[in-house]
């Protein structure tokens, strides 16, 4: 005896079949894209007509390009050139990192200083900074190192102290490290406070909790605007030309000051700075995939 009211179910009378309304027979028809192929073949035919120029003309002269591409003064000026970019990273980014947790921090005195240096420094031009560092010796003679508004116990000659390599890493890093604060300050902002929080409940020390839980998440936000900055600093070095270093951009324009082949030697610097700013990029892609564990699937 059935125990619901539904009547039961006739399984030997055949179910009807639905008449066919029509739409088996329709051939199925992909959405057609006639800009997008013309934008296509358009595109492609600047791209080629690039490329024609870049080998029929003779004015690009890469001959003189092969010449110079791997010569001992390009290839020691390419070596100043990534020193310039490593000590200006290296030194800017500590000191960026300190000045971010000073922003960061509980004291109304901290925070100003940390604020005021990062108004500065992003508002002054990189020229007038590297130029200003590189004429010390005419403000400070000598520097002494002792008791505040007292006795000095050592000195130091300003102008044996500072030199132009000097000038140049300190002008680059001070103002590399306005910039770093601010994008460390934005990835620890960007971690959830309640994982802190809970951090603390658990009795986690604060150290701890900044260099195991804040900053590998962090680093996420973190990387890819500093990737840029580094990359930006590696261009950038090219200012310091100013400063008579002899970094890439400067011994460019000593080569054709002297034989007037001024389209090779700018295409040298120019894929110079294309394949190192290639490799950061792929240095970038493998770091930010080793923070990304756990983030991605």
């Amino acid at each position: 005896m059935s125990l619901t009211s539904d009547p039961p179910l006739d399984t030997t009378t055949p179910r009807p079949v639905p008449a066919d309304d029509g739409f088996a027979s329709l051939k199925v028809v992909p959405v057609r894209h006639p800009w997008r192929w013309a934008a296509v073949v358009a595109t492609a035919v600047l791209l080629a007509q690039f490329v024609h120029g870049l080998v029929t003309n003779a004015g690009w002269e890469w001959e003189v390009f092969a010449e110079f591409f791997t010569a001992d003064v390009i290839l020691r000026a390419v070596w100043v050139t990534l020193q310039l970019t490593f000590y200006g990273t290296a030194l800017g980014f500590a000191l960026g990192i300190v000045l971010a947790f000073m922003r960061l921090s509980a004291s109304p005195f901290l925070k100003a200083v940390a604020f005021g240096y990062i108004w500065a420094f992003r508002s002054i031009p990189l020229i007038v900074q590297l130029l200003f560092w590189f004429n010390l010796a005419y403000l400070y003679k000598e520097l002494q190192f002792g008791i505040p508004f007292g006795p000095g116990f050592f000195t130091f000659d300003t102008m044996g102290l500072v030199g132009a390599m000097s000038a140049a890493v300190l002008g680059l890093a001070l103002h590399q490290a306005a910039y770093a604060a601010e994008i460390v300050r934005g990835g620890v902002l960007a971690v959830d406070t309640g994982q802190l929080e809970a951090a603390a409940a658990l009795g986690i020390p604060r150290l701890r909790q900044i260099r195991r839980i804040v900053l590998p998440q962090a680093m996420r936000s973190i990387l890819p605007n500093a990737a840029n900055e580094v990359i930006s600093l590696f261009k950038g070095t090219s200012i310091v030309s100013v400063m008579a270093i002899g970094e890439l951009f400067y011994q460019v324009q000593v080569i054709y000051g002297r034989n007037g082949r001024v389209v090779p030697l700018l295409m040298v610097a120019t894929v110079w700075y294309i394949l190192l700013t290639t490799a950061l990029s792929v240095l970038q892609y493998y770091v930010e995939r080793h923070f990304s564990k756990g983030a991605t699937r």
